[in-house]
């Protein structure tokens, strides 16, 4: 079942939304768009590093709420309301020192105020490396 609001969002238009701001500045790419799942990749470079060479668990984060954020704008009318991110958690469950990972978003609940998300971000061997919630409140447009 597709549940975005239009029909016609494309990865280009998706990928123009990171520009400057935290999503270019760390390498955020969305790479896929399912009918009820949003895909993006991210290095592990000097940008999303920690000080022991790891991926950063802020950064699993920032990407984590990246593509929940996202796909919330994507559920509902932009026009008529905004989406923001009102929690957030995650589990670390491996550590990755190079190339990319990707993170995967599915819903977990749509609702008229709130939108739950899970996004599970895997290395390149398609491990989990970390597994995190995010909630999205919905509010009507000023």
């Amino acid at each position: 079942m597709r549940i975005w609001f239009k029909d016609d969002i494309s990865l280009e238009q998706l990928n123009l939304l990171n520009k400057n701001n935290l999503g270019e500045h760390l390498g955020i790419v969305f790479t896929e768009l399912g009918d009820n799942y949003i895909k993006a990749t991210m290095p592990v470079d000097h940008r999303t590093q920690q000080p022991y060479g790891l991926l950063h668990g802020g950064a699993s984060v920032a990407l984590a709420e990246t593509l929940g954020s996202i796909a919330s704008a994507m559920v509902i009318d932009t026009g008529k309301n905004i989406c923001v991110g009102l929690d957030i958690n995650a589990n670390h469950v491996r550590g990755v020192r190079s190339g990319f990972v990707t993170g995967i978003a599915k819903h977990v609940h749509i609702g008229s105020s709130t939108h739950v998300w899970e996004i599970k971000i895997y290395d390149e061997q398609e491990k989990l490396v970390c597994i995190s919630r995010l909630t999205v409140s919905i509010l009507a447009k000023r």
